[in-house]
């Protein structure tokens, strides 16, 4: 199981996102051109300590990213607010990478139509969207319980 962040806008988000992903043993794969510099302060600031704990992988653009996904056997689920399947009900498998759009404007059709699976998360009517690190929160947990894939508790 990994996460995606398609050329993310804000670095406080990523940030948060690495430490989730950290403290459940998922490794992320950031595709750029982001819209700050990697390893922004504002970043770090909310990765904490936790970014020296997380497998974090650059890839130079979407289509580098989409052949190394291709070539390694994944299967690409696209979070949008364009999604049929609710993700609760959506069957997840360890070999999912979880697929997030840039904060001001998801992603582009191409990428749309090239995921294998594309779910949302239910929200309230009249109401856009989500924080996109709370919609990774949620859509990780979800998956991560389908396919008991969260760690060892260290409690």
């Amino acid at each position: 199981m990994r996460l995606a962040l398609f050329e993310p806008d804000i670095p406080q988000n990523t940030g948060t996102i690495l430490r989730l992903a950290a403290c459940f043993r998922v490794a992320v794969d950031l595709i750029e051109p982001a819209g700050f510099v990697i390893g922004d302060k504002r970043m770090r600031r909310a990765g904490m300590d936790y970014l020296d704990h997380v497998e974090f992988v650059r890839h130079t653009s979407w289509k580098v990213f989409h052949q190394w996904v291709a070539d390694q056997g994944y299967r690409l689920v696209l979070l949008t607010t364009r999604g049929a399947t609710p993700h609760a009900d959506f069957e997840f498998t360890d070999k999912d990478i979880l697929l997030l759009g840039r904060e001001s404007a998801g992603v582009p059709d191409e990428v749309h139509a090239a995921a294998d699976a594309r779910i949302r998360i239910p929200i309230a009517a009249n109401l856009r969207s989500l924080n996109i690190a709370a919609a990774a929160a949620i859509a990780l947990g979800e998956a991560l319980r389908q396919v008991n894939g969260f760690p060892a508790d260290s409690g």
